[in-house]
């Protein structure tokens, strides 16, 4: 059953081939190191596992390094960051290693604990901030996300939008808020984003009171939770990714995002698998995403990049440049406490 169930989580494994196009804009600037690229090159293809939007970004990410590398095959399995965990860890424990390289959010501290991370190191990730690179060399960070809410414009008027968190307490919004109930891109990581910017005794007293709001728990994909709002099923989304709603107001979605102060901020972070068959191809793609060109990329298809150099296209979007505090959750961080804010949800929200 959990293998018939697995297979119906993921998206087929796409085969992408060696793009005759001339490479990206973004791209011209990536010099890979010549020994690296001769060895990736032997190896002839890396497999990645990822959470990260396909047609978005996982497909310009491969164009634009293939014009680099033509002779690394890239295939791919996207799915969400805890179907992941489960494929890496079960390939694992049987002996049988299909991914080389993973990029998620959610599961990072289950695979290092698992001993599944393998340490690596890439040239462009030399000089980056500490925050942004593992101290142990198992992950660097690729792009960052930012969280709060969002809400369908149709339905709520101006005036009455939220701006801050006490605003979603208005008994109008009762029923009519949603979130993914079960995920740091969720409710643990809005429960978490609460007590540590109110503080715990405040903190706790806001989310009894929120819990009287009945929020609904929709368990799908973040990017899926923020669909539902935009079709009007409900007026307002929590922790929804700032990046999704600007990609969707620029099409003409009813959608506006807002930043109730302070917000949830998560690295995206990528790492090489242990015992992988295609380490080298592997640590090339790892090191052309983390380069100032592979950045470009990022940004480009909206995604926020994490490098300091690189801005944001939208900058109000980060929330150094948008003039709002965020709460920061690097792997070394982020689960740390998991348990706890899944006790809290499942004590105060189910």
């Amino acid at each position: 059953m959990l293998a018939r169930s697995l297979r119906r989580s993921f998206v087929a494994v796409a085969l992408i081939i060696a793009a005759s196009a001339a490479p990206a804009r973004a791209a011209e600037t990536y010099q890979p190191d010549p020994k690296l690229l001769e060895a990736a090159t032997k190896e002839g293809e890396v497999v990645l596992y990822t959470t990260h939007i396909v047609d978005q970004i996982v497909r310009p990410l491969i164009k634009a390094f293939q014009g680099f590398a033509p002779g690394v095959a890239v295939k791919y399995v996207r799915a969400d960051g805890l179907a992941l965990v489960v494929r890496l860890t079960n390939e694992s424990r049987a002996g049988r290693v299909q991914a080389d390289a993973w990029s998620m959010v959610d599961g990072v501290g289950a695979l290092l604990q698992g001993g599944i991370a393998a340490p690596f190191e890439v040239p462009s990730a030399r000089g980056l901030p500490a925050g942004l690179v593992d101290r142990g060399q198992r992950w660097v960070a690729t792009n960052t996300g930012v969280r709060s809410a969002a809400y369908n414009t149709q339905i709520v008027p101006k005036e009455v939008a939220p701006k801050n968190y006490q605003d979603l307490l208005d008994p109008r919004w009762k029923g009519k808020i949603v979130w993914n109930p079960k995920s740091m891109t969720g409710a643990w990581g809005f429960i978490s984003t609460v007590l540590k910017g109110m503080g715990e005794e405040r903190g706790m007293a806001y989310l009894r009171a929120l819990a009287k709001q009945e929020i609904v728990p929709l368990p799908i994909a973040i990017r899926a939770v923020l669909d539902r709002v935009i079709a009007g099923e409900y007026a307002i989304g929590l922790e929804m990714n700032n990046t999704h709603a600007a990609i969707s107001a620029a099409q003409g979605a009813p959608v506006k995002w807002v930043a109730l102060d302070p917000v949830s901020e998560t690295l995206q972070v990528s790492g090489i698998t242990k015992g992988a068959a295609h380490p080298n191809a592997a640590k090339l793609f790892i090191d052309f995403m983390v380069s100032k060109a592979g950045q470009n990329v990022f940004r480009d298809n909206d995604y926020l990049p994490m490098h300091p150099d690189i801005p944001a296209k939208i900058a109000e979007l980060r929330p150094e440049q948008g003039g709002y505090k965020s709460v920061v959750y690097t792997p070394d961080n982020l689960e740390v406490d998991v348990p706890r804010w899944a006790k809290i949800y499942d004590d105060l929200f189910r």
